[in-house]
């Protein structure tokens, strides 16, 4: 039986750092009191950098971003955003496929995936890469939507069955966010700390049975009782509207507890407990939530180390996170060592999966 590998990841993000900016911005619709606890938790958030396809404005005269976009008392509807979604998403997503270097290969790509929650259009994103990359006719489409962060897992999942299916097959998986996208105007304090968590980001990723890179191993879902509501990500008139419960890290940390001290093989760590892992690619949801995925399977400081890295770089771009951690190992990571990924979404779920470098 063949296996599939993670070939190679190239990863994008646009060229507006603004975090500091929206920072800046975010105390201004808030009251004197939660500004003061706004800027506390930015402070301890891990976070430096994020970015955008939007340009920071002035915000001593008011304006919110370069393209007025954004205009105080009248942010765009739903409808101009999945038009901006239209006109930005392609390009984002082709300068991270350029840095897989297909050249040639690009006539052998057999399927395409692309997991995106953050725009919908049709035609399709999967269909503006395809046709922007020149990709043959049959090229075998799937579209993974509204999954949230833990999407790039049921995207390699769809990868990896493609390539056991049929060896010959070569993979093309895109993780495309735009979230700061959907910002809104608001003086609730955790909808604002939830908005300084995003930014923009892609990563393209070639999935085939050629032996290098990351073999994948085996997937797993688990989903944690009575927390659907923890976190949402729901349409509204003025976009999209996301819910990130401050409850979320204490309901993994103790769902991770209770798996670490499971002995069947039917849990995430399938009873082997931690040492049976040298790397982690955990999706960075925010500090909170990779402190939680330490505090529950009780991890050294260290492990955590490119979750963390990545946070502090980009911060959260939703599903494209997880990948830009699994480039890092690729890049640096030692021949033989054993890993899982593993990223939280709506629902709420673990999507996870074992792997190792070749």
């Amino acid at each position: 039986m063949s296996t599939a590998y993670i070939n190679r990841i190239g990863t994008a993000v646009p060229e507006n750092d603004i975090h500091c900016g929206f920072v800046d911005y975010a105390r201004t619709m808030l009251d004197p009191r939660k500004a003061a606890v706004f800027a506390r938790m930015a402070a301890r958030a891990a976070i430096e950098h994020r970015y955008s396809h939007l340009a920071m404005g002035d915000l001593v005269t008011g304006t919110v971003d370069a393209q007025d976009f954004y205009r105080r008392g009248a942010f765009p509807d739903i409808g101009k955003r999945m038009a901006q979604y239209e006109r930005t998403a392609p390009a984002l997503a082709a300068q991270a496929i350029e840095q897989l270097g297909l050249g040639g290969e690009v006539e052998r790509i057999t399927h395409l995936v692309v997991a995106s929650c953050t725009g919908f259009t049709a035609p399709g994103l999967d269909q503006h890469i395809a046709w922007r990359l020149g990709l043959r006719g049959d090229v075998q489409r799937t579209l993974v939507g509204f999954m949230g962060c833990s999407a790039a897992v049921p995207a390699l999942r769809i990868a990896q069955a493609a390539v056991l299916a049929d060896a010959a097959a070569r993979v093309l998986v895109v993780n495309l966010e735009l979230c700061t996208l959907h910002m809104h105007e608001t003086d609730d304090l955790e909808t604002a700390l939830t908005f300084m968590l995003f930014g923009d980001g892609c990563a393209a990723t070639l999935v085939s049975a050629d032996a290098c890179g990351l073999a994948l191993r085996d997937f797993r879902t688990a989903t944690i009782p009575d927390t659907e509501e923890l976190i949402t990500w729901r349409i509204g008139t003025q976009g999209f509207l996301m819910h990130l419960s401050g409850g979320v890290p204490g309901r993994i940390a103790g769902a991770l507890r209770a798996d670490l001290a499971r002995t069947d093989a039917a849990g995430l760590l399938r009873g082997e407990g931690t040492q049976s892992v040298d790397l982690w690619a955990v999706h960075g949801g925010g500090r909170t939530v990779l402190d939680a995925v330490e505090s529950g399977f009780a991890l050294p400081a260290a492990a955590l180390a490119p979750s963390r890295a990545v946070l502090a770089a980009h911060g959260n771009m939703s599903s494209a996170t997880v990948m830009f951690v699994l480039k890092r190992m690729i890049e640096r990571a030692t021949s033989g060592a054993r890993g899982m990924a593993m990223a939280f979404g709506p629902g709420m779920v673990a999507e996870t999966f074992r792997f190792s470098v070749v």
